[in-house]
């Protein structure tokens, strides 16, 4: 008899992880957020993906998917778009905050206005979102929030600081949310990329060539961010990578806190943990 039981609930709970979900995705018209959009629409998923670049983003619509237009630093893009998709299907199972940017230099020599945009579209405009998504998550008592960080999140490196430091708060930020909601049977996972073929590299490196000119940190500014051999562009895993490791996150009962996935992200991570500070710093100068 109990056996039975266990059965019919294990089958149920099968069903229920793997039917059609309402995912809203930002940052969907390139790179990750673009392969993410395409692999779960594949899945037989019901994907909404919203962001700035809108003509970019409206092949979603001739994929079975929707486009939407929102700029994450958009309140009214956002709210919008949030009681779109409550008013065609009644609630959103998974938000994937991915939407985000890379603005590279020194510390000293990036502008503070380069730097509050930073913050702005990498953790305010997450912060948004969830925030526009949470009522209705809670309303239903489930819901899985997904965001994308970096191996840079637990890492860094010279030139990244104020890009990185949107991640670690990110990652804080994530943490905290997610004992917060665990009342609420709402899921918080973190996915840290690592060196991926997106177009994330052709915008860090147009500020790296903004800041480079007459920078007193030249002697930094180098192979990491070239097109050399050695260098990370020439070492990048494709963003179906990511897309995976998302979908997985997305059908787990029990999904981990974090997955890292994609060209260095596990063993930087890995390092980062076993070494001392210093030991990491002079590992970081070396292989820069």
């Amino acid at each position: 008899m109990f056996k039975k039981i266990f059965i019919v609930f294990s089958f149920l709970g099968f069903l229920m992880a793997n039917s059609p979900k309402v995912i809203l995705i930002t940052g969907t018209a390139l790179g990750i957020g673009k392969s993410t959009a395409e692999y779960l629409i594949d899945k037989g998923h019901i994907v909404y993906g919203g962001d700035i670049l809108v003509k970019e983003n409206l092949y979603l619509n001739d994929i079975g998917g929707v486009a939407l237009e929102m700029d994450v630093t958009n309140q009214e893009h956002i709210d919008q778009a949030v009681q779109q998709i409550i008013n065609e299907h009644g609630r959103i199972d998974v938000l994937v905050n991915n939407a985000g940017l890379g603005i590279y230099g020194a510390i000293e020599e990036v502008t503070m206005e380069d730097a509050y945009y930073q913050y702005d579209v990498n953790l305010f405009g997450v912060a948004r979102v969830t925030k526009s998504v949470l009522p209705h998550m809670r309303e239903q008592k489930s819901g899985t929030i997904i965001n994308i960080s970096s191996v840079l999140g637990e890492t860094y490196g010279p030139l990244a600081g104020w890009y990185l430091s949107t991640k670690h708060a990110l990652e804080g930020w994530s943490d905290a949310l997610r004992v917060e909601l665990k009342e609420f049977d709402i899921d918080v996972v973190i996915v840290q990329p690592g060196a991926i073929n997106t177009n994330f590299f052709n915008v860090s490196r147009s500020y790296l060539d903004k800041y480079k000119q007459d920078s007193d940190y030249v002697h930094l500014y180098g192979e990491p961010v070239t097109d050399s051999e050695n260098s990370v562009l020439s070492n990048q895993s494709e963003p179906i990578v990511i897309a995976k490791v998302i979908n997985k996150a997305i059908n787990a009962r029990n999904p981990k806190t974090r997955y890292a996935a994609g060209a260095y992200s596990k063993l930087g991570i890995f390092l980062r943990r076993i070494m001392t500070d210093k030991m990491f710093d002079r590992f970081i100068l070396f292989i820069n």
